[in-house]
């Protein structure tokens, strides 16, 4: 599979990487129920069809996507063969009421790093990210970059890299050590990104992962107004507004359009609105849920596939004539 180095120091990795998000199961911000074992299969069955990372969070399942992950990639040399990415600062552990808050206070990233560390049995997290700014505690962002640095030269961690971050945090950070790598949202519902953040990381030698690329599964084509009336009463998605009106039509509408396009050159819709974020100059990846080898191998192939200029254009017409999303 196509390897592309993440930014100016990090290591060559796959193009598409499995998100573990969804594993995590029922919570807060959950995807309803999920099978362990099929979870387990999933990461498995992508890890031996070449992919290279897997990307979980603390915070998902507030600790069982991370305890999924480790059992998972057991078989696998961890750091070698295939890479762990996670991420800290959504603290449930120390909150009145027992709900996740933004947290990047340098004890709150020592104690949460060493319980990843635990729940992933690993004794190095290969890329360490901030999950969100800490707009809640007052700490200053340097301070927070700082013990990731600490974290780096204590060889806890490999890789620093922050999610949801804009230009003014990214920067504030290069200046205290090197930003490795940023994550921020990117799909053809939401393509702001593309206008500043990415075009960052591509000046200062930072590595960009993409994450929802097929926007949560709205653009995969599975989504008809009926079956999101169905979504369980623990997936999050039936609160978000894309997938409400009045935007909910518009993101129909350019589905719609999509999956003429995915039909004309050959593949399918997921595969397509994959390799489109991968296409965006200065990405390096995305990464991409699976809860199942099925879902797994819905999208493998869009780290292979290279969009031309022509079918670049059609999707652009396609977002325009749609009006669905911004940026």
């Amino acid at each position: 599979m196509r390897t592309r180095k993440l930014g100016s120091h990090g290591p060559h990795i796959t193009t598409v990487g499995l998100g573990a998000w969804a594993i995590g199961g029922p919570w807060k911000m959950g995807w309803g129920p999920v099978d362990d074992e099929e979870s387990i299969k999933a990461i498995r069955h992508a890890v031996d069809r070449g992919v290279n990372w897997v990307d979980t969070a603390a915070v998902y399942g507030l600790g069982h996507s991370e305890e999924i992950t480790g059992r998972a990639l057991e078989p696998y040399n961890t750091g070698e063969d295939v890479y762990v990415f996670t991420k800290c600062g959504l603290n449930w552990f120390d909150t009145d009421d027992g709900q996740p808050s933004n947290n990047l206070r340098p004890d709150s990233i020592r104690f949460e790093c060493e319980q990843s560390l635990k729940r992933l049995c690993l004794e190095r997290i290969d890329l360490y990210q901030f999950h969100w700014p800490d707009e809640a505690t007052g700490t200053q962002v340097e301070d927070s970059w700082g013990t990731m640095g600490e974290l780096i030269d204590e060889g806890k961690v490999r890789w620093g890299g922050v999610s949801n971050f804009d230009v003014e945090l990214l920067e504030r950070c290069n200046r205290i050590r090197h930003v490795d790598s940023l994550q921020p949202p990117l799909s053809l519902i939401n393509r702001s990104p593309r206008n500043d953040v990415i075009a960052w990381c591509d000046d200062n030698g930072t590595g960009v992962i993409v994450y929802s690329p097929m926007h949560s599964g709205l653009l995969t084509g599975k989504y008809t107004r009926a079956s999101i009336s169905e979504l369980d009463d623990g997936d999050w998605r039936k609160r978000d507004r894309d997938f409400n009106e009045p935007r909910l039509s518009r993101n129909l509408e350019l589905v719609a359009r999509l999956e003429a396009i995915a039909t004309q050159l050959g593949t399918t819709l997921p595969v397509l609105v994959v390799a489109w974020t991968i296409a965006v100059e200065g990405v390096t990846a995305a990464i991409v849920g699976a809860r199942s080898p099925e879902q797994v191998d819905g999208w493998l192939p869009a780290g292979d596939l290279r969009l031309s200029d022509d079918a670049l254009g059609a999707i652009e017409d396609a977002v325009a004539a749609s009006g669905a999303g911004e940026g």
